[in-house]
C-alpha cells in the first residue's frame, strides 16, 4: 500500500477484523505494484462493482482483472499504489465500509495523495474480505475551496477552515 504502520487512521485501526481489512489492501497494493491485473481482480468479489475517477464502471472480479491487466501494460506501467485509511467503519459482522485517501505513482510517494475512494467489504464464508464495491473519486481542492467560501455551511465537519 506504499503507507507506513504509523499513518494509518480510522476507527478501530490495527485491531481485531480491522486488521484482516488492512491485509486486503496491502494485497490489491502489492498485486498493483506488481503489475498483476489477476491477483487484482482476485480481491473483489465475482460481482463486484468497480467505478474509476474517470466514471468508467467494470463489473466483476473478472473484469476487473482483465482491465486492469491491459493498463498495467500502458496507462499505468510500472505505476505503484498509494493509500491511507481515513476510515474503516463494520456495518454488520461480514460488512464493512472503508473510505482511503490514495493515488499512484512512480518513483517517490506523492506528498498528496489527490483521490478519495469508498469500498464495501465483504467477508466470505471462509472469513476472507473481499471488494463488493469501489468508488474513486478524484479531489478538486480549488474548486471545494470555492465551494465552501461560496456556502460556508457546506464545509465538512471533519474538515479545518483553509
Amino acid at each position: 500500500m506504499d503507507a507506513q504502520p504509523d499513518s494509518r487512521t480510522g476507527a478501530g485501526a490495527g485491531t481485531g477484523p480491522e486488521v484482516a481489512v488492512t491485509a486486503l489492501l496491502d494485497r490489491l497494493a502489492a498485486a498493483w505494484n506488481a503489475g498483476d491485473g489477476a491477483a487484482y481482480g482476485a480481491e473483489f468479489t465475482a460481482d463486484a462493482t468497480y467505478i474509476t475517477y474517470v466514471g468508467t464502471l467494470y463489473t466483476g472480479a473478472a473484469e476487473i482483472g482483465a482491465a486492469h491487466q491491459d493498463l498495467f501494460g500502458s496507462f499505468l506501467k510500472g505505476t505503484r499504489l498509494a493509500s491511507e485509511i481515513v476510515d474503516v467503519r463494520r456495518t454488520g459482522p461480514d460488512t464493512a465500509l472503508l473510505v482511503t485517501r490514495g493515488d499512484v505513482h512512480k518513483g517517490a510517494r506523492p506528498g498528496r495523495l489527490g483521490k478519495i475512494q469508498t469500498y464495501a467489504l465483504v467477508r466470505g464464508a471462509a472469513g476472507e474480505w473481499k471488494i463488493a464495491a469501489f468508488q474513486n473519486t478524484g479531489r478538486r481542492p480549488l474548486l471545494e475551496k470555492l465551494s465552501f467560501r461560496a456556502g460556508p455551511a457546506t464545509r465538512p465537519a471533519s474538515r479545518p477552515a483553509t
